[in-house]
């Protein structure tokens, strides 16, 4: 499959202008965990140990900093459910649904980059 080329011209010419919203997205979706908690969280809500179980290999300590920041930049909603004992559910946001297309470009351009790179 011959990779798609696009146009770089335009977005080189506003590169400047362009720089801060690039900056601002990197900084809200930083990290190895942030991306793997919104796929996670994309099917639905769920518990802190069950994020936990689902993505794998992150402690307790990082999982909790970064639903923090992802709670901080609005990609994710914490609600303390009242049950005894308290019961804590992350979901997504009405802004985390703005991300559905970059997410799907993430992973095409993962699957393209990890062929280049891999190979077959």
């Amino acid at each position: 499959m011959e990779p798609k080329v696009i146009e770089l011209e335009p977005f080189v010419r506003c590169h400047k202008e362009s720089m801060r919203p690039i900056k601002d997205a990197l900084e809200a979706l930083s990290g190895k965990w942030k991306l793997p908690i919104m796929v996670a969280l994309s099917s639905g809500p769920k518990r802190f140990k069950e994020l936990s179980a689902e993505i794998g290999g992150i402690t307790d300590k990082m999982l909790s900093k970064e639903l923090k920041d992802l709670e901080m930049n609005l990609l994710v909603k914490r609600t303390v459910l009242d049950t005894f004992p308290p019961t804590v559910e992350y979901r997504w946001t009405a802004h985390s649904y703005t991300l559905g297309d970059v997410m799907k470009a993430l992973e095409a351009w993962g699957k393209l980059h990890r062929q280049a790179v891999i190979g077959g």
